[in-house]
Formats: C-alpha cells, sequence, structure tokens
C-alpha cells in the first residue's frame, strides 16, 4: 500500500499591486486550489522589509525552501527578467553551500551541482508583450535566463522544469475569458501536483 504524501508547499509572489493578474488571479488560484489538501507558506516578498541587513528573512527563506516539497513562483516579467525581489530572493536564498556547489573538473572550469533536486518547481510569468516578439526577435530569453542561467543550478538538469515554467502573454490587453484559461491552466497544474503526492 502506497502512503500518499502530502504537499508542503511554499509559494513566492513577487509583485507589488495585489490587484494585480499575478496577485489577485494566479496566486489566489493556486492558494484556493491547493486548500486543506497542502501545507502551505507564503512569501510575499513586496509584503517584507527587504532593507539590509536582511539575514534573519533570508535564513526563513532558506528554512522554508528545506521545508518544502513544492516551491511556485509568481512573477511578471520586466525588462525580460523577474521582479528585483524576486531575482535577490534567487541571488540570497540559492546561495552556493546551500542551492548547489561547483564541482571542480580541472583548474580553471567546474559545474554546478544542484542541492535542491528533490524540489518539485513550477513557475507562472505574465508578460505585457505578445508571444511573438519574445519567442522569435528575443529568442525567449526570459524563459531561458530563468530555466538555465538558475533553476538548473539549483534544482538540475530536468525537462520537466523547462515545461513547468509558463509564461502568459498580454496580459494586461487580453480579455477576461482569457485570464481565465490562463488561470484553468493554473488549477489543472496543482490539481496535477496533488494527485502525484
Amino acid at each position: 500500500m502506497t502512503v500518499r504524501t502530502q504537499v508542503k508547499a511554499l509559494i513566492v509572489i513577487s509583485h507589488p499591486d495585489q490587484s494585480s493578474f499575478c496577485y489577485n488571479g494566479i496566486f489566489k488560484e493556486i492558494l484556493k486550489t491547493l486548500g486543506e489538501d497542502a501545507e502551505v507558506k507564503i512569501a510575499d516578498l513586496y509584503a517584507e522589509k527587504f532593507a539590509r541587513p536582511n539575514d534573519a528573512l533570508m535564513a526563513r527563506y532558506k528554512e522554508w525552501v528545506t521545508w518544502c516539497t513544492h516551491i511556485y513562483f509568481i512573477s511578471p516579467v520586466w525588462w525580460f527578467r523577474c521582479t528585483p525581489r524576486l531575482e535577490m530572493f534567487f541571488d540570497e536564498v540559492f546561495t552556493p553551500g546551500f542551492a548547489y556547489e561547483f564541482k571542480s573538473i580541472s583548474k580553471l572550469y567546474g559545474f554546478p551541482v544542484p542541492k535542491l533536486k528533490d524540489k518539485k518547481v513550477r513557475t507562472y510569468v505574465t508578460h505585457g508583450a505578445p508571444a511573438l516578439p519574445v519567442l522569435t526577435i528575443y529568442a525567449n530569453s526570459v524563459k531561458l535566463r530563468l530555466v538555465m542561467g538558475v533553476y538548473t543550478f539549483v534544482f538540475g538538469w530536468k525537462y520537466s522544469i523547462w515545461k513547468r515554467t509558463k509564461q502568459f502573454w498580454s496580459v494586461p490587453f487580453v480579455s477576461h475569458e482569457k485570464r481565465l484559461k490562463y488561470l484553468k491552466t493554473v488549477r489543472k497544474d496543482i490539481i496535477k501536483d496533488l494527485k502525484k503526492a
């Protein structure tokens, strides 16, 4: 008989406006869908004081990362990156020794060994731009940098992380119905996570 493990979810929401689609849409949809089927901790990055020194805050976030089975990142895309506070979260929480370490292969070269491979990760980023220019002219540099430049270091080389990093396009301009479709995608993802736990 297989024992079902309860999902321990860390939701990292990084948007300063609580009426935004990131906050009022995606974040609330994740919370609602997880319901009582998961233990949840919330890192609301724009509700926290990020003034330096912030060692105690980053230590708490590291404890939560260690504790959780699933991490959900939510951020708009600003200047082809996530918000500054999410980038700071990556810089100050996913530190060498905690999230990864470098293994030397020669005098000049090494490669990152991820220390958080056991975490299930989903990311939802919202764009003001439509998909076509981002995917073609800019070679989807947003997703490429996030998955290859951050996640592979700490979570390992998994194709699933690429698939689990979802982009929602033209959010300020799409219809209410389109936003509901985006939320349906989020809901399906979370239900899948709960069933697989």
